[in-house]
């Protein structure tokens, strides 16, 4: 039976862009919220809308039963999940299933296999992804740990096997400082997940961060739709993005994206889906998938004109994938600035009342956000509030449009990471596309040293 109305479970600028989709393709919504977000965009927006509880997520957005409540009293035959949250939490997905309601998402084996980074290095080594140099899986010994480690050779990173996020991760440049560091990592990952198996890979001492999406019919067919540059990241955590990536050439791209849009053939994947890795000298290392869509998803969209979550709409609706490989046209330059409501340079949070709202416009410039003027942003959840995407036919060009958007942006009443990015447009070697994973952190560190 085809897909009427669908249940967003998430919040945000993610909550109305699936909105949006699903409006375009004649398909009702329910929008879900705490009681801090009943004032939300899209839950304005929303056929229905049905409050799930207080501001904490772990009552509200991380409840199960209140989620399957709301979509059973909506009557919604399906659920969107978005990204964060419960997207990426398979036993949520196999509930969901179970009560005969359609999950627009992959297959719940598949989020828990790549949702466990050891398993999930062991699947992409077995569908024929390139590996970073590092242990079979989790290691619990530390004289195996330092024999693994003596293999690979130093420095090396401990990561833990059941999170991401950057926490519980420690690089450790030499064997007497290896015991004390791994235990500060399994430590940080208890916390964090409950879980304090650690593996340990090869640290790559200045790569890139590159990650193609992929999307899958379930039933064997999948293509991939390019890469992106998500390299300018500060504690893990990505601030600006960029598609095709500066330093992938487009014979580059055929090759990794056939590679692992044939794993995810092999795999049955369904829906979208992030393959990540680390890039340095012209070498592709598999890190993690990502089960599901990415905050990053319209530079993608805007370079290849695919509505990424309409497809993952009409997948989970048993439709074919409706592009062919063949058929994808990769077509000039998209940047994506991710805005978040913290001082641009201490980082420190700055939630609370915006007096003005006033989001940039013209050709080839798409603001994704839920403000408006006089919404109150809640101090509860992550800080982002908006998504600058602009298109150019080169990487110049973007470049230009985009200083122009960033001046003509205007969020009044709170601090935003909008200086920030105006900084960092006129940097050279932003400019020029010549960065690294680590460059963001230590040019903030030079700056604040001045």
């Amino acid at each position: 039976m085809a897909i009427n109305r669908i249940l967003i479970a998430n919040r945000g600028e993610i909550a109305l862009r699936i909105h949006r989709a699903a409006h375009e393709m004649g398909i009702e919504t329910v929008a879900v919220h705490s009681t801090a977000d009943a004032d939300a965009m899209h839950v304005r927006l929303a056929d229905q809308a049905v409050c799930i509880g207080p501001p904490s997520a772990a009552e509200s957005y991380l409840n199960f039963a209140a989620i399957i409540s709301a979509a059973e009293v909506s009557g919604a035959d399906a659920i969107h999940p978005g990204y964060g949250f419960l997207s990426e939490n398979a036993q949520f997905a196999d509930i969901v299933e179970a009560h005969d309601i359609k999950w627009i998402g992959p297959k719940p084996e598949h989020i828990r296999t790549m949702g466990d980074k050891v398993e999930a290095k062991k699947t992409a080594g077995a569908l024929g992804l390139p590996l970073v140099p590092g242990s079979e899986g989790a290691v619990s010994d530390f004289d195996e740990m330092r024999r693994v480690a003596k293999e690979i050779g130093y420095p090396v990173l401990a990561k833990a096997a059941a999170g991401g996020g950057g926490r519980g991760m420690k690089v450790i440049p030499s064997e007497d400082q290896l015991e004390s560091l791994v235990k500060q990592a399994m430590s940080e990952a208890k916390a964090a997940f409950g879980d304090d198996r650690m593996y340990l890979e090869k640290y790559l001492g200045n790569p890139r961060h590159i990650e193609f999406q992929v999307f899958g019919d379930g039933n064997g067919n999948a293509i991939h739709l390019g890469e992106r540059d998500c390299s300018l990241q500060r504690r893990h955590q990505k601030v600006f993005e960029e598609a095709p990536s500066p330093v992938i050439t487009p014979e580059e791209r055929e090759r990794m994206g056939g590679i692992v849009a044939s794993a995810m053939a092999d795999m049955g994947y369904r829906g979208a889906g992030t393959i990540e890795f680390l890039w340095e000298n012209g070498e592709f290392y598999f890190i993690e998938m990502n089960t599901r869509l990415q905050v990053e998803h319209p530079v993608t969209e805007a370079i290849t004109g695919v509505d990424l979550v309409r497809e993952q709409i009409r997948i989970a609706d048993g439709k074919a994938l409706s592009v062919k490989q063949e058929e994808l046209v990769f077509s000039g330059h998209a940047i994506e600035c991710r805005i978040n409501a913290e001082d641009p340079f201490t980082f420190v949070p700055s939630p609370g009342k915006v007096t003005h709202y006033h989001p940039a416009g013209g050709m080839h410039v798409r603001v994704d956000s839920g403000l408006y003027s006089g919404y109150v942003i809640p101090p509860y959840y992550d800080s982002m509030i908006a998504k600058l995407i602009v298109y150019g036919r080169t990487r110049e060009g973007c470049i230009m449009r985009l200083k122009r958007a960033l001046e003509e942006m205007v969020i009044d009443g709170v601090k935003t990471s909008i200086p920030l990015h105006a900084e960092l447009i006129e940097q050279p070697d932003i400019l020029s596309g010549d960065y690294t994973i680590k460059w963001l952190e230590e040019y903030l560190a030079e700056r604040d040293a001045d």
